[in-house]
């Protein structure tokens, strides 16, 4: 089900100033949102990141592993844009959340740091009372929950397998996620792994995504929409027309000519 349908720009002169000098950001048209997956494409520098996250400022959607929206000081430029998009909405939901690859790596680090905070907390209340049995039981449960979540230490888990197993434990049905280049801990095997998830997601659990992604394995997916913010302005693209899957096509078809080239 789609529950963001269209993305603008409020009818006043932009500010001259960065992000709104940004091509795409400043050339931006109504988007008009197709599908339940959307990827959004275009080089490093385009635009794309710095766009996904004033959107999921616009949206009010809360991220995962870094701080949070109203005092991340690296979504600065994201909040400003946020005030000028308009959002409308077949159906609104507040469920979901929004992705940085980066803010993955914080995400393991507060989990594990969270699990060795609880143990800590729960041998303050050793007392033989009946609050302090209370106390440590709460604390101890919270703590088990979290383990069988995330496991006790995710940094034990090849990060691939840790990215999966949170992305897999946070979908709810319903909801809008918002992906940062989700394929920054994987291997193509998964890569591929993760286009299972995300169609378990779309069908059986009614999700919307917007991904914005450098991997031409990811954005595959089938019946997806394709923005390019390499065009001017920002359009939907077919997959066949993409320079990242035409350039992994060309190499991985003659790769001796390529690397004559650069070597």
């Amino acid at each position: 089900m789609l529950y963001l349908s269209e993305i603008k720009l409020r009818n006043q002169k932009l500010p001259d100033k960065f992000p709104f000098c940004v091509p795409s950001i400043k050339n931006l048209p109504e988007i008009k949102l197709q599908t339940q997956v959307t990827f959004i494409v275009g080089e490093n520098g385009s635009g794309k990141s710095t766009f996904m996250e004033a959107l999921a400022v616009a949206c009010n959607l809360p991220t995962i592993g870094s701080d949070s929206v109203d005092v991340d000081e690296t979504l600065t430029a994201a909040k400003e844009l946020a005030n000028w998009l308009c959002l409308s909405w077949k159906k609104r939901t507040h469920r979901g959340f929004f992705l940085r690859a980066e803010d993955f790596f914080g995400f393991t680090n507060r989990t594990k740091n969270l699990t060795q905070n609880l143990n800590e907390i729960a041998d303050r209340f050793l007392g033989d009372t009946e609050g302090n049995r209370r106390a440590r039981g709460y604390i101890l449960g919270q703590r088990r929950q979290l383990i069988r979540r995330y496991g006790e230490n995710p940094d034990a888990k090849s990060h691939g397998e840790a990215f999966m197993e949170m992305f897999n434990s946070r979908i709810v049905p319903d909801a809008l996620f918002l992906l940062d280049e989700p394929e920054a801990p994987f291997s193509p095997l998964r890569q591929l792994a993760f286009i299972s998830v995300l169609n378990d997601a779309v069908k059986d659990k009614n999700a919307q995504f917007i991904i914005a992604t450098h991997s031409p394995i990811i954005m595959a997916y089938p019946g997806a929409s394709i923005l390019s913010f390499d065009e001017d302005p920002v359009s939907y693209v077919g997959y066949e027309e993409l320079e990242h899957v035409r350039l992994m096509r060309d190499f991985l078809n003659n790769k001796e000519l390529y690397l004559k080239n650069l070597i």
